[in-house]
C-alpha cells in the first residue's frame, strides 16, 4: 500500500479490539495504541504508548471512539484511566491532510479539524456503515425489548419513531418477530412506504395521540421528539427505549415522574455485536487509507 504510514489509535470500546486486529494484518501501517493499558488482551506486537508520547507531526492517521469527542475535547476511553483532551494547540501540530476517522463529529471536533486542514471522516455518516450498524442495533434492541419487559415481543404494540437506516432496520425486525409495529416519520415518502411495508404510518405531528396503547415506544430521532406531550398520552407500563446519540430524544426527567421505564441505549453495535461491528470499521479504514 505505498510508504508505510504512522496510526494512532485514541480510545475506544470492545468492538475496537477487532478493528485492532483487522488492521494489524496490513503491511506498511506502524500501529500506536492509546488509552487501552487496561485492556485484559495485549497486542504484544503494537506500541502502547501514553497520550503525551503521541509525535503529532510524525501521524499519518488518527482513530477517535465512535462518540468523538465532547465540546470540551475529552475523549472517552474505556480500557484506560487516562484523562485524555484533544485542544487546538494539539491539532496544530498535526501535518496538513492528516486521516481522522471518528464515528460521530460535533461543532468543536469539526472546528479543529479544519483548522488543522485535516481529513476528518466521520463514519456513521457514511450509508454502508449506518446501514450495516444498523442490524446488531436492532438485535440490542430486541434484547433489550425483552431484558425489560414481561411480556412477548410477538403481538406487542410497537411504535418506533423515526425511519431513517436505524428505524427502518428496527421496525423491521420487530415486525418480523409478530410485533404491531406502527412507524412515526415527518416525510410524506416514507409514510408512504411504511404503509407498503405493511406497518402503520403515523405523521410525527400525530405522534402523542397514536400511543394511548403503545406497549414499547422506540426513538431514533437525535432531536427532543418524546416530550411531555406524548410521555402524557402513554400507558403506565409502557417501555421507552431511545436509541439516538446522547442525549437522546426523550424527556427522560419527565418519564421517571411518570414512572415510566425509559432507558438511553448507547452504541448498542458495540454491546452486542462487538466482533461484526469492529469488522464493519475496518473494512471502510482499511479502504480509505
Amino acid at each position: 500500500m505505498g510508504e508505510e504510514k504512522n496510526l494512532v489509535i485514541i480510545g475506544g470500546d470492545a468492538r475496537y479490539i477487532e478493528l485492532i486486529r483487522q488492521l494489524q494484518r496490513i503491511k506498511g501501517v506502524n500501529i500506536s495504541l492509546v488509552g487501552f493499558n487496561q485492556l485484559e488482551q495485549s497486542f504484544t506486537s503494537l506500541k502502547q504508548i501514553d497520550f503525551e508520547e503521541i509525535e503529532q507531526n510524525n501521524i499519518d492517521v488518527i482513530i477517535l471512539p465512535i462518540t468523538g469527542i465532547d465540546e470540551k475535547g475529552k475523549v472517552e476511553v474505556v480500557f484506560s484511566d487516562a484523562n485524555i483532551k484533544l485542544s487546538k494547540s494539539w491539532f496544530e501540530e498535526l501535518p496538513k491532510n492528516t486521516k481522522i476517522f471518528t464515528g460521530i463529529t460535533n461543532d468543536y471536533l469539526t472546528s479543529l479539524a479544519d483548522y488543522a486542514q485535516s481529513d476528518l471522516i466521520p463514519l456513521l455518516d457514511r450509508d454502508d456503515i449506518a446501514i450495516l450498524n444498523s442490524i446488531p442495533t436492532a438485535e440490542g434492541t430486541l434484547m433489550t425489548a425483552m431484558e425489560y419487559t414481561d411480556y412477548t415481543i410477538h403481538s406487542s404494540r410497537v411504535t418506533v419513531v423515526g425511519f431513517g437506516r436505524v428505524g427502518h432496520t428496527v421496525a423491521r425486525s420487530f415486525s418480523a418477530l409478530g410485533a404491531k409495529v406502527s412507524v412515526s416519520a415527518r416525510n410524506k415518502k416514507d409514510l408512504a412506504r411504511i404503509k407498503e411495508m405493511g406497518l402503520t404510518p403515523i405523521p410525527l405531528k400525530h405522534l402523542a395521540s397514536s400511543v394511548h396503547d403503545c406497549d414499547i415506544l422506540i426513538n431514533t430521532v437525535p432531536s427532543l421528539v418524546i416530550t411531555k406531550k406524548e410521555i402524557k398520552q402513554l400507558p403506565s407500563h409502557n417501555l421507552i427505549i431511545d436509541l439516538a446519540s446522547h442525549p437522546g430524544g426523550t424527556d427522560f426527567n419527565y418519564a421517571k415522574k411518570r414512572g415510566i421505564q425509559a432507558i438511553l441505549s448507547k452504541s448498542l453495535p458495540g454491546v452486542v455485536a462487538p466482533k461484526t461491528a469492529g469488522k464493519i470499521l475496518a473494512d471502510v479504514i482499511i479502504q480509505r487509507i
